[in-house]
């Protein structure tokens, strides 16, 4: 079934290798772990609220066209999917940590990924936890 990691079980795949906000769940629609939107780290949050807002965003890349060129995200139309970055105190640049969220309403997405390792692995986030 799935690998034991120390914040939570998730399957084996190449799609979901390994998850890190506690509460993790075991899967969604799209084959990745859910985590609860409150599990995720404060910054994440608040990104999530100004996606959702239509921003300020920090960053010039933030909102642009993610092409999913790892295919860790279920296949979509490209343009289908922006990304997001999520800031990392203490980095001088703008670090690993992103949110990929998909849809053709850039303020009511159909759904949101978060990633810390640069698209190495996506949890799906669950907004109403």
């Amino acid at each position: 079934m799935g690998a034991s990691l120390s914040l939570g079980l998730v399957p084996d795949s190449a799609q979901a290798r390994r998850s890190t906000p506690q509460d993790t769940e075991l899967s969604s629609p799209s084959g990745l772990a859910v985590a609860p939107l409150s599990s995720l780290p404060r910054q994440a949050q608040d990104v999530y609220g100004r996606i959702h807002q239509g921003g300020p965003f920090r960053y010039d890349k933030d909102g642009t066209v993610f092409f999913n060129r790892e295919r860790a995200l279920p296949r979509q139309p490209r343009g289908f999917y922006r990304e997001y970055t999520v800031p990392t105190p203490g980095s001088r640049d703008r670090g690993a940590r992103r949110i990929v969220c998909g849809g053709h309403e850039l303020r009511q997405p159909e759904t949101c990924f978060y990633t810390e390792d640069h698209y190495q692995s996506f949890l799906t986030i669950d907004p109403r936890r």
